[in-house]
Parts: structure tokens; sequence; C-alpha cells
């Protein structure tokens, strides 16, 4: 399979310019770690629920970043290949032909991370 990022390497980078924006924003970037805290804890629907929910959204909505950090969080919440590939089938019958192209990225993402995992 073609790799189209270094998917680890991307969430690294971005995390560190993440810092710098909570640096130079601190209060937007305060209230936005409060609403994904809030939007996140687990509730009547379980955290890793909610990341199939969170990784969907981003292919639906084309944010390669966003792929990264949810394939990763989904992984880390036990998510499997099964779950996370029907949740781009979700993304896909909501998104359409651009959301067939950023579930590849999606799948890419999966790969790595499960790869990083085993090493």
């Amino acid at each position: 399979m073609m790799t189209m990022h270094d998917w680890p390497q991307m969430t690294k980078e971005v995390t560190a310019q993440i810092r710098q924006l909570r640096a130079d924003a601190p209060e937007v970037m305060r209230a936005f770690a409060a609403l994904a805290q809030a939007a996140s804890t687990a509730q009547a629907l379980d955290a890793k629920t909610k990341e199939l929910i969170a990784l969907a959204i981003s292919v639906a909505v084309r944010c390669d970043d966003c792929i990264a950090f949810h394939v990763k969080a989904a992984l880390d919440r036990g998510a499997s290949k099964q779950e996370i590939t029907e949740a781009l089938g979700m993304a896909i019958y909501m998104g359409a032909g651009p959301s067939v192209m950023y579930a590849t990225h999606a799948l890419d993402a999966l790969g790595q991370f499960a790869a990083a995992e085993k090493a």
C-alpha cells in the first residue's frame, strides 16, 4: 500500500504547533480543551464509540490532521480494525466520493499506528 503521510510523525509535529497555540492563545485553547473534554467524556456513549464518531467526522470533513489524532485515539481506546472500518463506512455514506478518498488516509494511518504499537 502506498503511504500517503507519516501519520505518527504528523501527530508529533501538529502537537508541537498546538503547544505553541496554547502559549499564544491560552484562553481560546483552554476553552477548546474544556469542550473536547466535555464532549469526549464517557456518558451514554463510551469513549471508544465517541472516538469512532470523531474519526468518521474527520474523514467526512477531510481533515488529515484530525484523522491522525482520532485513529490513534480510537486504537488507544481499544477500537478494532473492523470497528474503525465500519466507522469509515458511515463517513463514506455521509460524505460520498471525497470521503472514500479520505477513508484511505485513515486506513493508512491505522496501518502505521498499529505497526508502531507492535514494534
